[in-house]
């Protein structure tokens, strides 16, 4: 929704420029001062700037919609870029007859009263009014609009200025001081008009924000172990949008590489307030163990579905890495194939192993399964356990699938055991279970054995 204030602002301004005008013209016109008539010209043009920046507020303060996902604040830009046109008109204007002026050397009847100085004292106090609070609005409500304006009004102020000087210049007898006054103002408005079309060219072209940019850049590259690989920053009517890749480990889990990019996304907010913030995360290939290189680049084949069973053998100085690689069960076995040896051929490239071994593996469908506690297996199952922990299984769940039978058991070890201790024994347990089946048992095609302390 748009700030109250910048409307506020922007309707003052129309107010100010319209009095302004009125003024200028009337008191030019009156006395014959060109310099006059051209600052009343340029202040008219000021009355349709600042209409359009407050069209250009109200329509840049309306939220995101389907198409414009960004926002409409560019309007402000545009409107900018509206004002800019207006300033170089009535700059050509002022030129072409106060050329006119000075090559056939009239003064067009210009007479300086003293009313011409108190109107050139009210315009000045109107503008330096004016340009204090426009930089503030805009600085307040990041405005290009309203910042755009107070470049206007500050020109206003220099061209009051010059034409002060003219119109002193003609009262001490110099004729032409009038008309060279307005040429002065003309330079003003073509700057304000070039310096107007640069900034807002640049950012409608999408210009990267030096400054901004550095300084996301540091707030993103202070965080501990984050890798940006690229930071992209726009600019919209004073907001800025982000877009930030980072590098996480292949292994690291979602919900740890979405913490890692919250961190990110809270560090550009902190560096540029209400900055809208995208971070995209890749697999690191750099700066990983072998282990995980290896999961890395297996993973970056886009028909490899799941890496595991990774092991590492070290022997008499050489070094050579085994996997297991699920791929889609309808690949054709070719296919799989040229994948494994692309997958092969990268590991040896990059990680100087001196063999790689892959196994190809069809990707498991889900499977229809049936609670089968009645299986003539499990008291032998609840034995074995009591054999090898102690204590009887905790929970001993059995299901049927088309394939075989399934078998998950929950077992107690010791807290004061090691994981690999652990791990052993319920190898052995799997072993046990898969090996001592009563005749007639249905096959088991999986043992799941969970240990708890």
């Amino acid at each position: 929704m748009t700030p109250r204030g910048q409307t506020q602002t922007a309707l003052v301004s129309i107010g100010a420029a319209v009095v302004l005008v009125a003024l200028k013209l009337g008191t030019g016109i009156a006395t014959g001062s060109l310099a006059l008539v051209s600052a009343g010209i340029e202040s008219s043009g000021d009355v349709i700037a600042a209409i359009l920046t407050l069209l250009a507020i109200r329509l840049g303060g309306q939220p995101p919609d389907r198409e414009h996902p960004y926002g409409h604040r560019r309007a402000e830009n545009l409107a900018a870029l509206g004002e800019a046109a207006i300033l170089s008109g009535g700059g050509a204007f002022v030129v072409i007859e106060a050329v006119d002026r000075l090559s056939s050397g009239s003064d067009g009847g210009f007479d300086p009263r003293w009313y011409v100085f108190a109107v050139i004292g009210i315009a000045v106090a109107i503008d330096v009014s004016r340009v204090i609070v426009s930089l503030r609005s805009a600085r307040a409500y990041k405005s290009a609009a309203l910042r755009s304006n107070a470049f206007h009004f500050a020109g206003d102020m220099a061209g009051s200025i010059a034409v002060l000087f003219g119109v002193t210049a003609v009262a001490l007898g110099f004729e032409q001081g009038d008309a060279i006054a307005s040429l002065v103002v003309a330079g003003i408005i073509f700057s304000a008009a070039a310096r107007l079309i640069y900034e807002n060219a640049r950012v409608l072209m999408d210009t990267a924000p030096l400054e901004a940019q550095a300084i996301a850049e540091a707030a993103i590259r202070g965080l501990d172990e984050v890798e940006l690989r690229q930071l992209r920053l726009r600019e919209s009517g004073g907001h800025y949008f982000a877009d930030a890749t980072i590098g996480a480990a292949p292994d690291q889990a979602l919900v740890a590489s979405h913490r890692v990019a919250d961190r990110v996304e809270a560090a550009v907010r902190r560096a540029l307030p209400d900055a809208d913030v995208v971070v995209h995360v890749e697999p690191l290939r750099e700066g990983l163990d072998l282990r995980a290189r290896a999961l890395a680049i297996a993973l970056a084949e886009p028909a490899v579905h799941e890496a595991h069973d990774i092991a590492i053998y070290r022997q008499d100085g050489r070094c050579g890495v085994s996997m297991h690689l699920k791929l889609d069960a309808a690949t054709p076995l070719a296919a799989a194939h040229e994948v494994a040896e692309r997958i092969e051929a990268a590991l040896r490239a990059e990680a100087e192993l001196d063999d790689v071994q892959t196994h190809l593996e069809p990707l498991e469908e889900p499977l229809s399964a049936r609670a089968d506690d009645g299986d003539p297996g499990a008291p032998r199952i609840v034995a074995l356990v009591e054999e090898r922990t102690g204590a009887p299984p905790r929970r001993l769940r059995l299901l049927a699938t088309e394939v075989g039978l399934v078998v998950f058991v929950d077992v107690v070890v010791s807290p004061e055991a090691t994981l690999e201790a652990a791990h052993d024994m319920a190898r052995r347990l799997e072993r046990d279970i898969r090996g001592d089946r009563p005749a007639g048992s249905a096959r088991i095609v999986d043992v799941v054995v969970h240990t708890e302390p």
